[in-house]
């Protein structure tokens, strides 16, 4: 994926072309379970964060994240999961009491040493009793192989994730699969190139994407493609929640009846809402701006999204917050 303005992602995929023509070179290591002979290291979120990095709270904040609707109450960050790290890209699946995020111990450090230390990619929180637990790590290469993972999406038993990793060039598409507890079984998958592939979510039959392709508004469009047998085709634009500027990470409601995106809005990423009327999408209404972006929502109809802390331009961490609705 090409590069776009700093929104609502980490380090993670900035600068990552400055790093994949390495990782290209190295023998093999992307795909499979993993050997059985090698057990997985516990990976400890909380001591991986740097001792001089200090946690920012929303009384520090600089720039909190402002709600335009009357239909949630003011954002707070969701505790257990917000650290002194960068906590970003929230996921909740469908059916599933879980929360997946993109987490980074330290975002000073460039992609080419993230992606040594496997604290950082996908973590998991599961809700019990109505409160999110301690998450853990989603093991998704061969220890000891070289990967740096984010842009979750899980749909039923199947997640797609976005990676750089040793034995592919630049950042690709993976599929996992979920089995007896565990994701496994990760491989490359290949979505047509002249679809220009962003940060996505399927909903049935439907797969929604960003992209900067040609025949856009724009900047970076919602595009929508439908399922053909095993892949997808037929891309068309979704004009009606698009806009000259920067429109991404597209999220579908269960019900198929709202669409959320993430656009560029007075300068920082903001969080849009568009509603389906009669099978069409109306233009989108300002939800909350300044520096929230990525929604994502659990089955209460609670707002989830990536808040970033910017001090003097420069980003110091970022947690995921939630806007309960009224």
């Amino acid at each position: 994926m090409s590069q776009r303005p700093v929104t609502s992602r980490t380090s993670f995929l900035s600068g990552l072309t400055l790093v994949l023509g390495v990782f290209a070179a190295c023998d093999g290591g992307g795909g499979g379970t993993g050997p059985v002979d090698l057990e997985r290291p516990v990976v400890d979120r909380h001591a991986a964060i740097p001792s001089d990095v200090t946690k920012v709270t929303p009384e520090q904040d600089q720039s909190p994240p402002i709600l335009h609707s009357p239909d949630f109450q003011e954002p707070v960050p969701v505790p257990v999961i917000s650290t002194a790290g960068a906590e970003d890209a929230p996921f909740i699946p469908a059916g599933r009491d879980e929360l997946y995020f993109y987490f980074a111990a330290d975002v000073r450090e460039s992609p080419a040493i993230q992606i040594r230390n496997p604290v950082n990619g996908i973590w998991v929180s599961k809700r019990e009793e109505g409160v999110w637990q301690e998450p853990t790590l989603v093991w998704l290469q061969r220890v000891g192989d070289l990967a740096l993972n984010g842009c979750p999406f899980v749909g039923g038993d199947e997640m797609f994730f976005c990676t750089a990793r040793e034995g592919y060039s630049g950042l690709n598409w993976f599929r996992a699969a979920y089995a007896e507890g565990e994701w496994g079984n990760w491989a490359l998958y290949l979505f047509d190139p002249a679809m220009e592939v962003g940060e996505l979510h399927i909903h049935e039959d439907e797969l929604y994407y960003d992209s900067e392709r040609a025949g856009g508004n724009g900047g970076t469009d919602i595009w929508m493609a439908t399922r053909d047998g095993e892949g997808w085709a037929n891309p068309v634009n979704v004009t009606a929640v698009n806009s000259s500027d920067f429109d991404s990470r597209p999220y579908v409601t269960q019900d198929g009846n709202e669409l959320w995106i993430t656009r560029w809005y007075e300068g920082s990423p903001a969080i849009f809402r568009s509603k389906k009327r009669d099978g069409a999408w109306q233009t989108p209404e300002l939800i909350l701006s300044r520096f929230a972006g990525e929604p994502t929502l659990d089955a209460e109809g609670n707002l989830y999204f990536v808040h970033h802390f910017f001090q003097d331009g420069v980003m110091l961490e970022a947690d995921i917050y939630v806007a309960y609705r009224k």
